[in-house]
């Protein structure tokens, strides 16, 4: 079943005027995000109840047409992802260095190092940066992503504004 959106025609113009606002967006800062993999995988539909690993299974489900894909990400020293979010959750394993990760929704800085790993939820804003002095050691995260196909490149990250219940 789709859920669908009505938008009445009496509250576009108010629409109108709230984006034509100025932007509360948090752009990164020295951070390269580069591509590894994106593979297409439809509907998914994986079960391995009957084919357990021990007690490990594996329970996954996707409701419309999913990609899984990976990235590279390089933060150097005081840069920063900005405040965002994503439309699906992102898992992150840090290869190299620290990072400093906060949840908007917490506010408590999570220290993540080589072999650390997370799941950032979806449309959950977050931010993190290598808090390394400048000079120091570059960060490198490896995240992976489930998420809807219609979902490509830089749309997987929505920004957000600062939130007024964090100082980071």
């Amino acid at each position: 079943m789709r859920h669908h959106r009505v938008v009445s025609w009496t509250l576009a113009p108010l629409a109108a005027i709230i984006c034509a606002g100025p932007a509360l967006a948090t752009p990164g800062s020295g951070i390269t995000i580069t591509p590894i993999v994106n593979g297409h995988f439809g509907t998914l539909q994986i079960n391995t109840a009957s084919d357990k690993t021990d007690k490990w299974g594996l329970i996954l489900k996707t409701l419309d047409d999913s990609d899984i894909g990976s990235s590279r990400v390089v933060v150097e020293p005081q840069g920063s992802g900005g405040w965002h979010s994503h439309p699906a959750p992102n898992f992150l394993t840090v290869i190299r260095g620290t990072i400093e990760w906060v949840d908007s929704s917490l506010c408590t800085v999570r220290v993540l190092h080589a072999g650390d790993s997370l799941i950032e939820p979806a449309y959950r804003a977050h931010n993190a940066r290598n808090p390394a002095p400048i000079g120091g050691e570059t960060a490198e995260i490896i995240d992976v992503r489930i998420k809807p196909t219609s979902v490509v490149g830089p749309a997987f990250r929505i920004d957000e504004p600062v939130p007024n219940n964090c100082n980071f």
